[in-house]
C-alpha cells in the first residue's frame, strides 16, 4: 500500500470517532487501531455488568431473564462500524434468507463504512435462522448480524 495513503488513512481515523480501521487490498490487510479509541471498545461491555453490579439483588433478575432468552445458536458480528446491507445493489436479490445454508467463507452481507463496501464472510457454516438487522441499518461494532445454526 501507498504510503501516502496510509497516511491519510491513519489522519482520517485519528481525526474521527473511529477506533478501529481495517482494509483489505490486492496487496494486502492493513489494520489501523487508534489507541486512544481502544479503551471505548472495551467499555461497551463493561457498561452491560455495571448496572446489574451497582443495582439491588431484586433488579438482577431482569437480566437473567434476558440472558435466557438471548437467541441460541452462533452469531455472526460485525467487524466495523457502518451501514449494513443484505444485497449488493439495492433490487437486487439478497445474499441469505432465514433457513438459507452458508458455509464458512460464503458473502452473507455488506458493511459500507467511508465510502468502502466490505463484504462480510459468514465465519461458520450452518443455517441462517435469524437476520438481526434491517437493510440501510447502521451498525456497531461487534453487534451481532445474524445467527447459524
Amino acid at each position: 500500500m501507498d504510503l501516502r495513503k496510509l497516511k491519510t488513512l491513519i489522519d482520517l481515523v485519528s481525526e474521527s470517532n473511529v477506533s478501529e480501521l481495517e482494509i483489505t487490498e490486492a496487496e494486502g490487510k492493513v489494520r489501523i487501531v487508534k489507541s486512544g479509541g481502544a479503551p471505548q471498545v472495551m467499555q461497551q461491555p463493561a457498561m452491560v455488568p455495571a448496572p446489574v453490579a451497582a443495582a439491588p439483588v431484586a433488579a438482577a433478575a431482569p437480566v437473567v431473564a434476558e440472558a435466557a432468552a438471548a437467541p441460541a445458536g452462533h452469531a455472526v458480528k460485525s467487524p466495523m462500524v457502518g451501514t449494513f446491507y443484505r444485497s449488493a445493489s439495492p433490487g437486487a436479490k439478497a445474499f441469505v434468507e432465514v433457513g438459507s445454508q452458508v458455509k464458512e467463507g460464503e458473502t452473507i452481507c455488506i458493511i459500507e463504512a467511508m465510502k468502502i463496501l466490505n463484504e462480510i464472510e459468514a465465519d461458520k457454516s450452518g443455517t441462517i435462522t435469524r437476520i438481526l438487522c434491517e437493510n440501510g441499518q447502521a451498525v456497531e461494532y461487534g453487534q451481532a448480524l445474524f445467527m447459524i445454526e
